[in-house]
């Protein structure tokens, strides 16, 4: 028996026929051609229509005619446009500065054991049940200055008009953007934080590092790919709100709140400039997609999990 089994493992490994290629592991890539399908027709054409429709003249209702570079020339001499633009940087910058600390330390809080932090987590996770359309209706009844907050309080200092005021309408609706959004960041943060392997709080414990310098030396460096993740998720969807600034405010008072995909919104069915709204589509787009790839370059993000090279 044991000649035998010195002859088996002696002999050579089998090597594939010629001709033959090396078997596969792991799924087949055609199992991508239906979500590769599906993304061509619903995302790539409609944006390859609306790209043709920026170089033409349309209302909306008659037919189109070619306008060459007219709108785009238009587009971009209009001081409203740069107006919009400065708006959409402004809710980008300011949201992602008040919305990353607070999810982030509330994903640490949350991640934690106890009954209270699970308590809390179901309480910060409320807004991320209501649409956005919902929300703003119930901001704009709470921040009415006749009949809202300023009336249940009694408070002098609530019955300001917040969103009649332009010096504060704007962020007003970065703080119902922070307020909406905040929990879905936090749950990404939490996520990661459990990943952490408990090994590293325990060894900083016995070198006597407290809480403080754990967070700073340990749990921010594991979480850089997280931030670079809910950050690129931020700032590029700073990019598409429409919905709840359209019904909080509409874009006012004047054009204080008029962010670029409102505008576009009001060019194309307001103003019937399909032409204008196809080319400020078509910024969005390439804004965001410079921005998406930006910040992927700048966490030089590599294959491997958090801990190579923490």
């Amino acid at each position: 028996m044991s000649t035998v089994l010195e002859q088996r493992d002696r002999a050579p490994a089998r090597t594939p026929a010629p001709g033959r290629g090396r078997l596969r592991t792991g799924p087949s890539p055609l199992m991508a051609v239906p979500a590769l399908a599906f993304f061509g027709v619903f995302a790539i054409v409609p944006l390859g229509g609306v790209a043709v429709l920026s170089f033409m003249e349309w209302d909306g209702i008659g037919d189109p005619s070619w306008a060459g570079l007219a709108n785009w020339a238009a587009a971009l001499a209009d001081p409203a446009t740069y107006h919009a633009i400065w708006l959409s940087v402004q809710v980008m910058v300011v949201s992602w500065l008040v919305q990353t600390p607070i999810s982030l330390l509330l994903g640490v809080l949350i991640a934690g054991r106890g009954r209270y932090r699970a308590l809390l987590g179901v309480l910060y996770f409320l807004p991320m049940l209501l649409s956005a359309a919902a929300i703003a209706i119930a901001f704009k009844a709470l921040l009415d200055p006749n009949f809202g907050m300023s009336r249940a309080f009694g408070l002098d200092f609530l019955s300001q008009d917040w969103l009649g005021d332009p010096t504060l309408a704007l962020y007003v609706v970065i703080f119902v953007i922070a307020w909406q959004f905040l929990p879905f960041h936090t749950l990404l943060y939490q996520g990661g934080v459990r990943q952490i392997p408990k090994s590293l709080y325990e060894a900083a414990e016995l070198d006597g590092a407290g809480r403080v310098r754990q967070f700073f030396h340990i749990t921010l460096p594991q979480l850089r790919y997280t931030i670079i993740t809910s950050s690129t998720m931020m700032l590029v969807g700073s990019l598409t709100y429409f919905d709840l600034v359209f019904v909080l405010t509409g874009g006012g008072p004047g054009d204080a709140t008029r962010m670029l995909p409102l505008d576009m919104y009001l060019s194309g069915f307001s103003g019937n400039d399909m032409g204008r709204a196809s080319t400020l589509a078509v910024l969005l787009v390439v804004a965001g997609l410079a921005l998406a790839l930006g910040l992927s370059r700048l966490s030089s993000f590599r294959r491997g999990s958090q801990l190579e090279g923490a």
